[in-house]
This record gives structure tokens, C-alpha cells and sequence, in this order.
């Protein structure tokens, strides 16, 4: 299986507004850094990947892909749904036959989680789904590439569960303690640091 991961990530001034009260601008992104580098250190550690792409606009992100050996597409659109089809058509191009969507904010992802998904991906084609903690989608893997349209946002669970049936589509659903676990407001922040000790 010719499977690439994407992983959509805002300029790192941009990212995670919400946990504003609990952390200043300069805060946050080196919190996006640290994190985008561990989920870059984990998938390339999987070795599942034909190709590992980082979609974004921020030339700091840029560089940090190619510091973990992955490859960059320049977000056009500002429109997280716009910018994973522009990178959809762009591995299609390639000749990949699957394709997985990882946020890159998930402190908690191993290793084992990104094998896992790989294996079911490797079972027949369709759409793995990770659920989020809040309803969303933490990981999204898709074989074909284009099985169903992507729909990210509030109660993008149910809604690429929904598109999975409209299309006609195996569904798989990957539960992960780890996976589902993502840090956008301070209750999420304040349950990482225990979660997490520095």
C-alpha cells in the first residue's frame, strides 16, 4: 500500500487562539513546534509512509519539515477542507493509493498508533476513522485517496462517518486513548501538564 501522510498545520502564530488565557502568543508557537516535531519524529519512526507531506503557508513550518526528512506543500487556500484537497490532488498525481490525515496536535500519538492505523488501512479499502475526544476526527485514512470528500470541523466524526455510508465506503473506527487526546483549550492544557511532567 502506497500510503502518504498529510499534516495540515496553521502559520505557528496562528495556531491554537483558544488556549490564548493560558498561553501568550511566543507560548503557543513553540508549542505547535514541539508538537508538529514529535508527530514528524513518530511517523518517521512508523516507517509506514511512502512520503510524509506538511501542508502550510508559514515558512517556519516549511523548514521544520525538511529538518524531519518531509516534504512541503505551500497552502494555498486558508480553508483547512481546501488546503487537504490541494494536497489530496497533489499525491494522487503521485501515484499514492491511500492517503492519512494526522492534526499535528496530538502530544500523546505513538508509534503504535500510526502502525495500527496503517494495518487497518491494509485490510481492505474504505475509511479508517479516529475519533477526538470532542466529537472531531484525529486521524482520517482513506483508500482511495478520494474515498469521500473531507469534511473537518465541529462533529467531523459523525460527519466522515456519514460520507463513508453516502459513499459507499468500508468503515473502520480506530479508538485510542493516546490519538483521541488533543490540546486546544486550557482544560486540555492543564491536563497535559499532568498527563506530562516537565
Amino acid at each position: 500500500m502506497r500510503l502518504w501522510l498529510v499534516v495540515p498545520v496553521k502559520p505557528l502564530n496562528e495556531g491554537k487562539s483558544r488556549l490564548a488565557p493560558a498561553l501568550a502568543t511566543g507560548e503557543r508557537a513553540r508549542l505547535m513546534r514541539h508538537l508538529l516535531q514529535h508527530l514528524l519524529a513518530n511517523a518517521v519512526e512508523a516507517n509506514c509512509f511512502t512520503e510524509i507531506l506538511v501542508v502550510s503557508r508559514d515558512p517556519q513550518v516549511w523548514a521544520l519539515a525538511h529538518l524531519a526528512g518531509a516534504g512541503v506543500i505551500h497552502e494555498q487556500e486558508y480553508d483547512l477542507n481546501l488546503a487537504l484537497d490541494q494536497a489530496r490532488r497533489y499525491v494522487l498525481q503521485q501515484g499514492a493509493d491511500a492517503l492519512l490525515v494526522l492534526p499535528a496536535d496530538l502530544p500523546l500519538i505513538t508509534v503504535r498508533d500510526i502502525r495500527e492505523l496503517y494495518r487497518l488501512g491494509q485490510t481492505q479499502s474504505g475509511v479508517v476513522i479516529a475519533p477526538s475526544r470532542d466529537g472531531g476526527t484525529a486521524a482520517l485514512l482513506l483508500r482511495p485517496p478520494d474515498a469521500i470528500p473531507f469534511a473537518f470541523g465541529p462533529d467531523s466524526f459523525h460527519r466522515h462517518s456519514q460520507l463513508a455510508t453516502e459513499h459507499e465506503r468500508a468503515r473502520q473506527i480506530y479508538h485510542s486513548p493516546t490519538l483521541a487526546f488533543d490540546v486546544d483549550l486550557p482544560s486540555d492544557w492543564a491536563e497535559l501538564q499532568v498527563r506530562q511532567p516537565r
